[in-house]
């Protein structure tokens, strides 16, 4: 077939016109692509009649919003804990690949959350669910915020008698009894302040004005209203001045901005104070992308800082939280250490060089010494280098005002790292570590899971240093579990300080000893769980058959034991926390709030275990 040139010119120009189709519908294509929704995250949401849930909502959609390829489905459960349960199932059967949930009731969305942590990553805000079937918990110590308004009316009282009414939440929840019981811990010692009257606002500012207003018709000499929020302390407020009551003074919990918000009713007058509750929405979303990511280390609690605000310092608060420009010098990261006890300790510092190192910051890393003294003396040490930020793992809990307040002085911030202090929180700005506590849990749990049947538990428990964090909340947390069982006694305790020869030394000791027919040895770390092991062999004895050993830490010497026998579990005390420390400190010198503790993700080991893990463990 013989083609013309007109034919010849259709043909070039339909294929031209097709070419420039297919490069049209590729780009339109790709753009489609890059758009494309990635992730799908479900909120289940208690309610959305509080202003703080409110806020809390508005914080995820304005963070969400950063993020080009997440869809947040949304779920408002009306204050219906049964209505929850079944957003919950709904959210989960739909696909999505992420769940963040704030409860109504903890104890009873307990066993729906932990369904769904089976199958999806889920984020716990506000509210922790019993155990630690979820994710990720984000919220507030409200513990600590009872004590600071508690510590507030103190302040306002003097020595004057004063009475207190009371404003509680919902009835038995958690944040209620945990302000309540900060609060009254707060005030117990002072036999001037006076909770005459506690009632339930059920968080509503209108139920609280009526319930306000029938306590002061009876008896307005009152001095001084804790509200457990802002909403409710606002219907305080309205009671009280509609009753035209003069000179009692309101405390409230929440610290939002906006109109009405805890902030703006400080810088009124409404209220004398308030404390910061942050929601935690921002960092639930952020967080939530790290975990889908697939990033490491992600811890398993962000406790958020609660600031006290009242007139004098609403202003300075306000101009804070204004975005600060990022700082681009060279951080200096100051870090101050003992000589080292354990194979643990040593992970730690080789995590904390390799970080820093990765980051490119300057790490002045000073080591020596064995006693707390000897520690204050390198954190002096640092202070006079002018190092930009410190950190440190303190020896004991007691005893760092003083070189705290130096460091404070010197404008230099400090990170708590691994243990914590009992100073006040305004003297360091964050703890990065274990929640101790769950770990002694957890080391209970696992002798209950060894001794299913009535089988008498005689307990040698060998404690780690005296005075140190993890060895106090370790020895508390497992004895709270095994208090349960009336055949678990600890007919022995002993001190070796987390050191492998001490802790053979103390088992030795007491097999020669032979007076307390001992059979469940609990060694609050592996050095010495590994120790006392040895021991039981030079006896005679078989670990795991005559005597029960049980560790925490999860080091890979300790696995290798458990994968043999000798120890029958380890609960995992993660000590690579460089990553977290570098990026906290980071954070810090550019201006960023962060929480007031972060702690770390962490398992329990059984011998049925894979090796695998042992293999690419790097402690």
């Amino acid at each position: 077939m013989i083609i013309n040139i007109k034919q010849k010119k259709i043909i070039f120009a339909t294929l031209f016109i097709i070419l420039i189709l297919t490069i049209v519908i590729i780009k339109f294509n790709a753009k489609n692509k890059s758009e494309e929704v990635q992730y799908v995250i479900g909120m289940s949401q208690a309610n959305l009649t509080e202003p703080w849930r409110i806020s809390m909502n508005e914080e995820i959609i304005k963070e969400a919003q950063k993020y080009k390829n997440v869809k947040i489905v949304y779920r408002d459960a009306g204050g219906d804990t049964e209505k929850q349960k079944r957003d919950i199932d709904e959210l989960v059967q739909s696909g999505v690949d992420l769940l963040i949930v704030s409860m109504n009731d903890s104890k009873e969305l307990t066993p729906v959350v932990s369904k769904a942590y089976k199958s999806i990553p889920v984020i716990v805000l506000d509210r922790a669910v019993e155990g630690y079937d979820y994710t990720l918990y984000i919220g507030p110590d409200n513990e600590s915020i009872g004590r600071q308004a508690g510590n507030l009316v103190i302040d306002f009282a003097k020595n004057n008698n004063v009475k207190v009414i009371e404003i509680q939440g919902l009835l038995d929840s958690n944040p209620v009894v945990e302000r309540s019981k900060g609060f009254r811990a707060a005030i117990k010692n002072y036999n001037n302040i006076e909770v005459s009257r506690t009632i339930i606002g059920e968080w509503q500012r209108d139920e609280s004005e009526d319930k306000v207003k029938e306590i002061l018709k009876e008896d307005n000499n009152i001095d001084i209203i804790f509200a457990h929020n802002d909403y409710m302390a606002f219907g305080a407020y309205k009671a009280v001045h509609e009753l035209g009551i003069k000179n009692i003074k309101i405390i409230g919990v929440d610290g939002l901005e906006g109109e009405n918000g805890g902030l703006s009713l400080v810088s009124q007058g409404v209220l004398e104070g308030t404390f910061t509750c942050p929601t935690g929405g921002k960092e639930a979303v952020d967080y939530a992308l790290d975990i889908l990511n697939k990033k490491e280390d992600i811890p398993k609690k962000i406790i958020l800082r609660s600031d006290k605000i009242t007139k004098s310092n609403v202003d300075t608060y306000l101009q804070n939280k204004q975005t600060k420009p990022a700082s681009h010098k060279k951080i200096m990261l100051g870090y101050a250490q003992l000589k080292s006890e354990s194979k643990w300790r040593d992970a730690s510092a080789k995590s904390i060089k390799t970080a820093a190192k990765k980051a490119g910051m300057d790490l002045v890393f000073l080591e020596s010494g064995t006693t707390q003294e000897d520690q204050k003396n390198l954190i002096r040490e640092l202070i006079k280098k002018r190092v930009d930020i410190i950190s440190f793992s303190p020896q004991v809990e007691s005893g760092w005002d003083d070189v705290l307040k130096e460091a404070k002085n010197a404008g230099i911030p400090v990170i708590i790292n691994d243990r914590t202090v009992d100073s006040d929180d305004s003297l360091w700005v964050c703890s990065i570590g274990s929640d101790f506590y769950e770990e002694g849990r957890r080391a209970g749990r696992l002798l209950a899971d060894c001794f299913k049947d009535n089988k008498q538990a005689n307990i040698l428990e060998i404690k780690g240093t005296t005075g140190a964090t993890p060895t106090i909340d370790r020895e508390e947390g497992f004895k709270e579990i095994i208090k349960n069982y009336k055949n678990y006694k600890i007919v022995q305790s002993c001190t070796a300080d987390f050191d492998y020869k001490a802790g053979k030394e103390a088992m030795k000791k007491v097999l020669d000893d032979n007076k307390n027919k001992i059979n469940v040895v609990f060694a609050q770390n592996d050095d010495m769980a590994i120790g006392a092991v040895d021991a039981i062999k030079e006896k005679g004895l078989v670990p795991g058959k005559d005597i029960v050993v049980l560790g925490i830490d999860a080091t890979k010497e300790a696995l290798f034991s458990v994968k043999r026998g000798d120890i029958y579990g380890t609960v995992e005390c993660n000590p690579l926390i460089g990553p977290q420390l570098v990026k906290t400190a980071e954070q810090v010198i550019n201006g960023f709030e962060v929480p007031l503790r972060i702690i770390n993700s962490e398992n329990i080991f059984t011998e049925e275990f894979p090796y695998k893990e042992i293999i690419g463990r790097k402690y």
